[in-house]
């Protein structure tokens, strides 16, 4: 079998979207140049397609053309290491996800604990949101849901009435465990993201596990998010204005 036949097997049993590198197709040290020339061949005859440089996909094929690969495969580099979870996506990246907004975009932001400066990936700008809470893979559905509310300003294309009907939604499908989880995370939060949350699950009648929240709080100190007090009525008791 010569190596493109052994590449074009090797890619076949990959599923559609997945980024691969040489390294994923041979560990032969000295077939590395001969398998980089024939994933290049095979990219420029289309029959996979280059995210970047040594990086391909297979892509999937629909009549509006090729789909670009999930944003969590374009930058799975830098989610894992060694089988460990280093970063997760959060920010611009999930607010379509997490059902605040229609809008995509084209920045996918990691949170990670040590960050670096941004840099484009093919079509996407790819930058970084400091975590100080340890990452790992069961709380990171809690830090998603914490970053969009510390970023509740940029969510674009709805409402202020949208996004808090949202986050109650989500905050309501979280069981009490969760919850409890949720309010220590966001002990590392800045003041104005733990005040938000503490009004959020007062509004849920859940008064009882905001404690800590409003005891870490400066009592004079105001955080202003204008309209907010006409959809959070524990607003004024958590100094949002």
């Amino acid at each position: 079998m010569t190596i493109t036949d052994f590449i074009a097997n090797s890619i076949d049993r990959l599923p559609k979207g997945y980024i691969f590198t040489y390294a994923d197709l041979t560990d032969e040290v000295n077939k590395k140049e001969a398998v980089i020339k024939a994933l290049n061949r095979m990219a420029q005859s289309g029959k996979i397609a280059k995210l970047s440089k040594g990086k391909y996909y297979k892509p999937e094929k629909t009549v509006f053309g090729n789909l670009q690969p999930e944003q969590k495969q374009v930058v799975k580099d830098l989610l894992e290491e060694d089988g460990k979870v280093t970063g997760y996506l959060t920010g611009l990246s999930m607010f379509n996800k997490l059902g605040l907004t229609t809008q995509v975009s084209n920045t996918i932001q990691i949170g990670k604990n040590q960050t670096r400066p941004r840099f484009k990936r093919e079509r996407y700008t790819v930058s970084f949101i400091k975590q100080k809470n340890t990452i790992t893979r069961e709380n990171i559905p809690l830090l998603q849901i914490l970053d969009a509310i510390r970023y509740i300003k940029k969510i674009p294309d709805t409402s202020l009435e949208q996004i808090c009907k949202r986050f109650l939604a989500i905050l309501t499908s979280l069981s009490p465990k969760e919850k409890k989880t949720l309010i220590r995370l966001a002990l590392k939060y800045p003041p104005a993201t733990r005040a938000l949350v503490g009004a959020m699950l007062d509004q849920m009648e859940a008064k009882d596990l905001t404690a800590p929240l409003f005891q870490s709080l400066n009592p004079i100190t105001q955080y202003n998010i204008p309209g907010i007090s006409n959809f959070l009525s524990a607003s004024e008791k958590w100094n949002i204005v």
